[in-house]
C-alpha cells in the first residue's frame, strides 16, 4: 500500500509542477479533498475544515462516488476551493485526502484529474489517514467504549467502498493496519476486518450477502461481538447512513455496537494539523522544548532546574520528569501547543543517548515499538505499549549528556579533585547507575572510559593512580548483587594501598551507593555532573535540532514521519 501510495504521490505531483524561477518562498494552501457524505455528513467535514481554517490557509473540495472529472458536476467544488486558496494568497497547493485509504476507488478516481484544476499552482499529496497514528486511536477509542472483557470477545472492523476485488483487497490491509493498533492494546479472542462493497459496484448485492453472511457467522458463536465501523460513510441525516443501516442489521443480535464512525472526533482535526505542520516552516516562537530528566526529590529536581534556568529566556521549555511517563509527556507537549507551539524538540535529559529513546519515540509517535528489537524494556519497564500522545505537533529528539560531550570529563575532573588530597596515592572510581543487558551496561562502561581518557588529559587528573569505570545495576536484582559486589572488592582492594575515591558518574545525587557500599572505608562525591557544562550540552543540542526541526520535511520525510 505505501509502494501505491508513493506511486501516486510521484504521478500527480509530477504532472502539477511548474517551475517558479528565484520566486519568494511559497505559501501552501491545504486542499482538503472529502467524500461527499450528504447533508448531515458533510455538515460534520465543513465543521472540521472550519475549525482547520482558523489555522491554516485551507478549502474543502467534496468528490462523489459518481465522480468523473474535469466535465463533471463534481469540479465546480474542486475549483471553487482552488479559487479560494489562491485569494488567501497561497503559491503551492498540498492536498490531504480526508479519505482512509489511499486505495479509495473515490479517491483514486480523483487523484490523477486534481493539476486541472489547479491553475498553474504546483500541488503535492499528503498521505491518507491510515498512515498516522492518530486516527489508528480513533479507532482504539471506539473500542474501548465498547470493550468489557476483551479476551471472552471478538472484535469486528467493518470498512466500505470496495468495486472489485483489487481493491477489496487493499481496502482491507489499510483495516487490518487499524486492527493492528488496537491488538498493541487490546487481546481479544478472535479479530478479523469485512470491506463491504459499494452498492454501485458490479455484482455489489452478491459480494455483500456473502459478507454479511460472515458477519452473522461470527456474531453466531459463542460470547459478546463488538462490531465498530472503519470508515467515513454517507450521513443524509440521522436515520439515514451508513452506520444507521448497520445499527438496524445487527439490531436483534448479541453484539455491542454505537453508531460512530471516523468522524468526528478530535483526532481529526489534530491530524489535518499535524499534516499540515510537515509542509510548511515556522517562525522560532512556534518552537519548543520539553526536557525530561529522570527526577527525584525536590533537591534532585532543584538541580535539574538551575541547569535549565539560563535557557527559558531564549525557548518556550516545559519539563517532563520521569522515566517516560506518557501522562506527563502529554501534558508538556499539550502546554506548549497552547503557547502556539507547532514542533517540539524533546531532550531525554539521561546519561545516554539510547536511555529512554525507544520508549519516548513510541510515546511520540516517532516508532513502531517502545523497545528495541529482541530487547525487553529498559529502565524498570517491561514491553508494554504504553499510550501515545495526542498533538499536532511534529517532534525531534536527542539525549546522552555523557557520550560524546567532552565538557562532562571536565566537571567529572572537578568532582575529583574536589574530593583529593593526594593523587599519586589514591584511586578513582567513577560510579554509574548502570543497565540490566549486558550489552547495554558493557556501553555504558565503554562511554565511561572514554571520558576517562579526557578527565586523564586534564593537568589536575593525571598522576592518580587509577581513575576506573563502575556500575551498579541497581533496577535489576538479577545483575545487580554481583555488580555491586565487584564495587566492594575494587574499593577494598584499590583502599589497601591508598584512599578510594567514589564520584557519583549522575547528574545529581549518590542514589542508593551509601547503602550498597556501607561498611568500606572511602570517600564520596555525591554532588554529580549538574553544572554549566549540561546547560552547554541542552543549548547547543536544542538550537541544532530546533534549526533543523524548523523546516518543512522533505516528501520522503513526510511519509517515513506519519
Amino acid at each position: 500500500m505505501m509502494r501505491l501510495w508513493l506511486l501516486f504521490i510521484t504521478l500527480v505531483f509530477f504532472a502539477g509542477w511548474s517551475p517558479i524561477a528565484n520566486a519568494a518562498p511559497a505559501k501552501v494552501g491545504f486542499l482538503v479533498v472529502a467524500p461527499d457524505r450528504g447533508f448531515l455528513g458533510n455538515k460534520e467535514l465543513r465543521s472540521l475544515v472550519d475549525e482547520f481554517k482558523k489555522s491554516y490557509p485551507a478549502a474543502l473540495g467534496l468528490v462523489g462516488r459518481e465522480y468523473t472529472g474535469v466535465e463533471g458536476e463534481y469540479a465546480a467544488y474542486l475549483t471553487r476551493a482552488v479559487q479560494e486558496l489562491k485569494q488567501a494568497g497561497a503559491t503551492e497547493i498540498v492536498a490531504i485526502p480526508l479519505f482512509l485509504s489511499a486505495a479509495d476507488p473515490v479517491l483514486t478516481r480523483a487523484m490523477p484529474t486534481l493539476p486541472a484544476y489547479a491553475q498553474g499552482l504546483p500541488i503535492r499529496w499528503a498521505p491518507p489517514m491510515v498512515e498516522d497514528y492518530l486516527i489508528r486511536q480513533v479507532i482504539l477509542d471506539r473500542v474501548e467504549a465498547l470493550s468489557q472483557q476483551p479476551d471472552q470477545e471478538r472484535l469486528l472492523l467493518v470498512g466500505i467502498g470496495a468495486t472489485d476485488e483489487a481493491s477489496e483487497k487493499a481496502l482491507k490491509a489499510d483495516v487490518e493496519k487499524l486492527l493492528a493498533y488496537v491488538a498493541r492494546y487490546k487481546q481479544f479472542r478472535e479479530t478479523e476486518t469485512v470491506i463491504y462493497y459499494d452498492r454501485a459496484a458490479e455484482g455489489a448485492e452478491a459480494k455483500n450477502k456473502e459478507i454479511k453472511a460472515r458477519v452473522l457467522a461470527q456474531i453466531a458463536k459463542q460470547g459478546r461481538t463488538l462490531v465498530v465501523p472503519a470508515f467515513i460513510g454517507p450521513r443524509f441525516d440521522h436515520s439515514m447512513s451508513m452506520t444507521s443501516w448497520m445499527g438496524q442489521e445487527l439490531k436483534s443480535l448479541n453484539v455491542a455496537y454505537r453508531e460512530a464512525e471516523l468522524l468526528p472526533h478530535p483526532n481529526a482535526l489534530l491530524w489535518l494539523k499535524k499534516t499540515a505542520n510537515r509542509f510548511t516552516a515556522v517562525r522560532p516562537d512556534e518552537i519548543g522544548v520539553v526536557i525530561m530528566p529522570h527526577g527525584s526529590t525536590q533537591p534532585w529536581n532543584d538541580a535539574a532546574e538551575r541547569t535549565i534556568e539560563p535557557l527559558k529566556t531564549k525557548y518556550k521549555i516545559e519539563m517532563a520528569y520521569g522515566m517516560g511517563d506518557p501522562g506527563i509527556i502529554q501534558d508538556a507537549v499539550s502546554q506548549l501547543e497552547q503557547r502556539g507551539v507547532k514542533r517540539i524538540v524533546f531532550a531525554r535529559m539521561y546519561e545516554l543517548e539510547r536511555h529512554m529513546k525507544p520508549l519516548t519515540d513510541y510515546i511520540l509517535g516517532l516508532a513502531d515499538s517502545p523497545t528495541l528489537p529482541g530487547q525487553p524494556g529498559g529502565h524498570g519497564h517491561d514491553a508494554a505499549f504504553p499510550p501515545q500522545i495526542r498533538s499536532a505537533a511534529l517532534f525531534s529528539t536527542f539525549g546522552g549528556y555523557t557520550e560524546n560531550f567532552p565538557p562532562i570529563a571536565s566537571v567529572l575532573c572537578d568532582r575529583i579533585a574536589e574530593v583529593s588530597k593526594d593523587p599519586a596515592k589514591e584511586s578513582v572510581i567513577l560510579l554509574a547507575h548502570g543497565s540490566g543487558t549486558d550489552e547495554d551496561n558493557n556501553h555504558w562502561l565503554s562511554v565511561i572510559k572514554a571520558n576517562i581518557e579526557w578527565v586523564k588529559k586534564d593537568p589536575r587528573c593525571a598522576s592518580f593512580k587509577a581513575i576506573k569505570a563502575a556500575t551498579v545495576r541497581e533496577d535489576w536484582p538479577d545483575v545487580r548483587e554481583k555488580a555491586v559486589a565487584d564495587v566492594r572488592k575494587t574499593i577494598e582492594e584499590d583502599g589497601k594501598t591508598g584512599r578510594v575515591l567514589v564520584i557519583a558518574n549522575r547528574l545529581y545525587g549518590s542514589g542508593p551507593y551509601k547503602k550498597m557500599l556501607n561498611g568500606l572505608t572511602y570517600i564520596l562525591n555525591e554532588k554529580g555532573v549538574a553544572s554549566p557544562a549540561i546547560t552547554r550540552w541542552l543549548e547547543e543540542n536544542i538550537g541544532k535540532t530546533a534549526t533543523a526541526l524548523a523546516q518543512p520535511a522533505t516528501p520522503a520525510q513526510q511519509v517515513a514521519q506519519q
